[in-house]
């Protein structure tokens, strides 16, 4: 199974991954302090953190990465419903994979698989100097 790096923001904000393919990835990250906003509540920002990290393991599944990097190029989110405890998951899957770029599609959902946010991540593919 992919493994993240030590002290990255996914390692700090104890992302996991529940589930890997080509064609779907669902990682899981605890709600708590170190994703709360100043209200309490989950931060947006620690919800596309998720999604982009989500959308960033799925597009280095794909390609050789002794050869690319995949990078973030654009993301955006919609954040529709509260949270401040318990677990959030983020399900991606492709809506295009291609040479130089790849486009995710992910849902991040509460235990009752209630929508919390809803996201878009492109990703680029950048060769390795």
């Amino acid at each position: 199974m992919y493994q993240l790096k030590k002290e990255t923001l996914a390692q700090v904000l104890e992302m996991s991954f529940t589930e890997i393919s080509f064609d779907r990835l669902v990682m899981t990250m605890p709600v708590g302090p170190k994703t709360h906003q100043p209200a309490g509540i989950l931060h947006g920002g620690a919800s596309v953190a998720l999604a982009e990290t989500a959308a960033s393991v799925a597009t280095a599944i794909q390609i050789d990465l002794t050869k690319f990097n995949p990078v973030g190029l654009e993301i955006n989110a919609n954040h529709l419903r509260s949270k401040k405890d318990g677990i959030v998951t983020a399900t991606a899957i492709p809506l295009h994979k291609g040479r130089s770029t790849m486009v995710w599609d992910i849902k991040i959902t509460d235990e009752q698989e209630r929508l919390v946010c809803v996201s878009r991540c492109t990703m680029s593919i950048l060769p390795k100097e």
